[in-house]
C-alpha cells in the first residue's frame, strides 16, 4: 500500500506519537473488532498490558492516558488537550469506562499492566483483552512501530484507520526510483506527491485543504508555545522558554540589523515553541513523529516568514516533498526511535525538513536528493535517551538543532550541482543498519545515555 502524506503529517496530542498517539490509534482499531465480535454486548472488563519501550518510559509519554482515551472512543486527530484531561479524571475516578453506551468496569491502577520485557516483533508492544464474567472474550496484539503507525498482530505493515487502497500513478520506494520517475514524467517531487494524493484522496481541493489545514495546526502550535508558560508536567521542573524568548526577540527589531544570525534565533524559537506544547500534552502534527514535531514546522515557517516570494503554494510544496522523503524512510528502515534511536526521529526530521526548504528554494530533483542525505548523514548515530522517561531533556534543544542543521543542508545542497559521493538510498540503509546495532539501552527505554547520568533531582 502506497503511504499517503497525511500518514507522515497526522494531528494529534503530545507527547509522543508512538508511546501516546499510536497506542490511542490501537485502542481505536481494538474497539473496531469489538464491535464485531457476537460477544460484545456481554463484555464487563478490559485488560492492558504495555510491554518494551512502551513499559519502560510509558508513565513518562502518557501511555497509560493514551490507553484510557482510546478505549474511550477518543481518536488523537479530533481530541483537544482539555477533553483529554477531563476524561482520563473521570474514568479513574469511577474506575469505569463507557463502551458502546454501557459502563465497563476499568481501573487504570489495576487494569494497566507494565511489562519491562519486549514482545518479539517491536520494541513498543501491547496487548488488549476484552472479558466477560472473568472469562476471556477476545484478545488482539500492537504494536506502535512510530510516528503514530500501529500493526495489528497477523499484519505485515501498518495500515492506516481510514485506508482507501488505492493505486497512485507514480509508486515508489526507493530515492533512485523517486528520481527516475521524475525525469521520466518530466515532474517534480512535490508534483508527483500530489499526483498520488489525489489518486488517494480523490479530489485536488481536498488534497490543498488538507495540506492546508496541516500547515495551520503547525503555525497554531507555534503561536500557543509563544504564549504559553510554566513549568512542564512530569517532575523534572523544566521550565517553559518559548515566550520569554519570543518576547526578548519581538522586543529588539533592530537586532537583525547588527546581527544577521539573528534569523537562527527565531527559527530555533519556532522549534522550542511546539515542542514544549507536545512535552505538554498540546496539539501538534507528528512530523514524522512528536518527539521531532518541531523540526519541520520550524523549517517551513522559516520559509514562509522570511523567505522572498513564499506563498501558500510554497506551503503545499514543502509538505509534499517532505512526505516523499519520509515515506522513504519509513518504508525502508524505520521512525521509530525504539527500534532504531533519536536518528530515527529528529534525523528523519532533519532531512525531510532539507529536502523540503532545497525544493521550496529552487533546487532540482537531485538537489533535493542531496540535501536529505546530508540531513541524515549528520545525525547517525543518535540514541534516544529520555531523562524520565519524558520528550523534554534532550528532546526540545534537539529540535532547535535539528531545524537548523536543515537548513544548513539545504544551503549546502543548493551551492552544489546535484552529484555527489553518498546517496539517500545508502544513508538510510546505513541508519537503519545502525538503529539495528545500537545497544537497546540507548533506544528510549531510559536505560543509557543522560537518562541514566544526569540526575533528574
Amino acid at each position: 500500500m502506497q503511504l499517503s502524506i497525511f500518514d507522515l503529517f497526522k494531528v494529534g496530542i503530545g507527547p509522543s506519537s508512538s508511546h501516546t498517539v499510536g497506542p490511542m490509534w490501537a485502542m481505536c482499531r481494538f474497539l473496531q473488532r469489538l464491535a464485531l465480535h457476537p460477544l460484545q454486548g456481554k463484555v464487563d472488563g478490559l485488560q492492558v498490558h504495555l510491554y518494551g519501550s512502551l513499559s519502560l518510559t510509558g508513565k513518562g509519554h502518557a501511555t497509560d492516558r493514551a490507553v484510557i482515551l482510546g478505549l474511550s472512543g477518543c481518536r488523537p486527530d479530533r481530541l483537544l488537550p482539555e477533553e483529554a484531561e477531563a476524561i482520563c479524571q473521570q474514568v479513574a475516578l469511577r474506575r469505569e469506562l463507557v463502551l458502546d453506551g454501557r459502563l465497563v468496569s476499568f481501573d487504570p491502577e489495576q487494569d494497566i499492566h507494565f511489562h519491562s520485557e519486549s514482545l518479539a516483533r517491536h520494541p513498543n508492544g501491547l496487548r488488549v483483552e476484552a472479558y466477560s464474567c472473568g472469562s476471556l472474550v477476545v484478545h488482539r496484539e500492537y504494536f506502535s512501530v512510530g510516528g503514530g503507525f500501529v500493526v495489528e498482530e497477523g499484519e505485515e505493515q501498518a495500515v492506516a484507520l481510514d485506508a482507501s487502497g488505492a493505486s497512485p500513478p507514480y509508486p515508489f520506494t526507493t530515492a533512485a526510483q523517486l528520481l527516475e520517475l521524475c525525469q521520466q514524467h518530466s515532474i517534480s517531487i512535490s508534483e508527483l506527491m500530489l499526483a498520488n494524493e489525489v489518486s488517494i484522496q480523490g479530489d485536488a481541493q481536498l488534497v490543498f485543504q488538507m495540506l492546508d489545514h496541516i500547515w495551520q495546526v503547525m503555525e497554531q502550535s507555534i503561536e500557543q508555545g509563544c504564549r504559553s508558560e510554566g513549568v512542564l508536567p512530569g517532575g523534572l521542573g523544566i521550565r517553559r522558554r518559548a515566550r520569554r524568548l519570543c518576547e526578548d526577540l519581538k522586543s529588539k527589531p533592530e537586532a537583525a540589523l547588527r546581527d544577521p544570525l539573528t534569523v537562527m534565533d527565531w527559527v530555533s524559537l519556532y522549534a522550542l515553541a511546539v515542542n514544549e506544547e507536545n512535552a505538554a500534552g498540546g496539539r501538534v502534527v507528528t512530523a514524522p513523529t512528536n518527539g521531532a514535531a518541531g523540526v519541520i514546522p520550524a523549517v517551513l515557517a522559516y520559509y514562509m516568514r522570511f523567505m522572498h516570494g513564499a506563498n501558500q503554494e510554497g506551503a503545499r510544496s514543502f509538505l509534499a516533498t517532505a512526505a516523499a522523503i519520509g515515506m522513504l524512510y519509513k518504508h525502508n528502515a524505520s521512525i521509530s526511535a525504539a527500534e532504531v534511536g533519536c536518528q530515527g526521529e529528529i534525523g528523519v526530521a532533519c532531512s525531510m525538513a532539507a529536502g523540503a526548504l532545497t525544493a521550496v528554494m529552487g533546487g532540482s530533483c537531485e538537489q533535493i536528493e542531496n540535501a536529505a542525505e546530508i540531513g541524515m548523514e549528520h545525525n547517525l548515530g543518535m540514541t534516544c535517551d529520555p531523562i524520565g522517561g519524558l520528550v523534554q531533556v534532550p528532546c526540545i534543544e534537539r529540535n532547535t538543532m535539528g531545524a537548523i542543521k536543515a537548513i544548513n543542508a539545504a544551503r549546502l545542497a543548493l551551492r552544489g550541482d546535484g552529484k555527489h559521493r553518498v546517496s539517500l538510498d545508502s544513508v538510510i540503509e546505513t541508519m537503519h543498519q545502525t538503529g539495528i546495532d545500537m545497544q537497546s539501552k540507548y533506544k528510549e527505554t531510559s536505560q543509557g545515555g543522560l537518562a541514566v547520568n544526569v540526575v533528574e533531582c
